[in-house]
């Protein structure tokens, strides 16, 4: 396929979208071989404006989907048929959207019943389980089913799309382009870390960082999970517990009742990026259900113990920095404590290779578009086993 400067425009509405899309919209902005433009769906509201004007990002158009109350039907209808509005009068080439959220499973059906190509960036993720996460595995299958170009971030996601037949020219394996965007922030997240954590940190207290907020864990998973960490914190005197509260009642009614009285919790409100970084990299373990955190984390030589039953994210279980404990309280505490106790064991954990990306995920994505354009040629697909700084003669 070939076009004189073809139009590409970046659709997004989550922070974790605008995060993972930010190098690459800077990128080929930079770029004199593309038109970008950017449109959010907006349903973040003022914490994904915080993130695009961290990283520079001019949005070109805001559907402004927030709105108080509204349900999950309401939204989806909303959004659908604001983003196939815009995609008819915009007509960009192509519309390149991220991962698994909502708007990028609308943007996705919107530019096909606009016969326009869809890039799909972070492609080929798959747990097995349509329910579990939710929505997440369903909406990227629907775009992995509608995609003309899908950036795989690893050869697994590779292999996954070609057991569903998606043809081999159609898939380029990047990396993470999240990885990008973390070495960035850490360089840039000097002095952002709590007073109350930086002062655990100054005492030389492990910090132990958790992240909890999964549907699927509401509840008993939830509450097992903060019954583990208090095991471990009773048995422990040089470690603190770092949470980051979501918003979400349900979760905090969850948690609250078992760590919210502790002096070695430390129960702090959502932290943007930048000081979530900046927390990550003071980490010594991290606990988490989140997707990204699991390709963060490794990246930064810290060991995983991830609190879900089911992961799209194996390759760090595979590599060995990451472990899949679910949220049985016994498992999580044993974990925590053999990685808390057995020096080897952790300094196995944190030097294995971060297979998500080499902080140069950006450079292979906007190869493989100006391939698909015929305005350039594709790089070597990535491999963990790469150094980052062979990247000029892998390319």
């Amino acid at each position: 396929m070939s076009k004189q400067t073809p139009h590409i425009m970046a659709v997004y509405g989550t922070r974790p979208e605008a995060i993972k899309l930010a190098p690459v919209i800077r990128a080929l902005r930079a770029d004199r071989r593309f038109e970008t433009t950017v449109a959010v769906t907006g349903q973040h509201g003022d914490i994904l404006d915080r993130m695009n004007r961290f990283f520079g990002v001019d949005v070109d158009c805001d559907l402004g989907m927030l709105r108080p109350g509204q349900s999950f039907a309401e939204l989806t209808s909303r959004m659908f048929a604001g983003l196939l509005a815009l995609f008819e009068e915009r007509r960009p080439d192509a519309v390149l959207m991220h991962g698994d959220t909502s708007s990028s499973a609308l943007a996705a059906l919107a530019a096909y019943y606009q016969g326009i190509p869809v890039m799909h960036l972070e492609a080929g993720l798959r747990s097995g389980d349509l329910m579990s996460p939710f929505p997440e595995e369903g909406n990227r299958r629907i775009a992995g089913q509608l995609a003309a170009l899908h950036l795989a971030p690893t050869a697994s996601a590779r292999g996954n799309l070609l057991a569903e037949n998606v043809p081999e020219s159609a898939i380029a394996v990047t990396g993470n382009t999240v990885i990008d965007a973390l070495f960035e922030t850490i360089d840039r997240a000097s002095g952002r870390l709590s007073p109350s954590v930086a002062t655990a940190v100054e005492a030389g207290r492990r910090i132990v960082l958790v992240t909890a907020h999964r549907r699927e864990s509401w509840g008993q998973g939830l509450g097992n999970t903060a019954a583990a960490l208090a095991d471990v914190l009773d048995t422990h005197d040089d470690i603190t517990v770092v949470l980051p509260m979501h918003p979400n009642p349900t979760v905090r009614e969850a948690l609250l009742p078992v760590l919210g009285n502790r002096q070695d919790a430390l129960l702090i409100e959502p932290q943007d990026y930048p000081e979530f970084c900046a927390l990550l990299n003071a980490a010594h373990i991290v606990v988490t259900d989140s997707g990204g955190v699991q390709e963060e984390a490794p990246a930064l030589g810290k060991p995983v113990l991830v609190t879900r039953d089911t992961t799209e994210r194996p390759e760090a279980i595979e590599a060995g920095a990451a472990i899949l404990v679910g949220t049985d309280r016994s498992c999580i505490r044993s974990h925590l404590d053999r990685l808390l106790d057995d020096r080897l064991a952790y300094a196995e954990m944190a030097a294995a290779v971060s297979p998500y990306g080499d902080g140069h995920a950006t450079a292979r994505v906007v190869a493989a578009i100006a391939a698909h354009f015929g305005v350039g040629s594709r790089v070597r697909d990535f491999h963990p086993l790469a150094l980052a700084a062979d990247f000029a003669a892998v390319a």
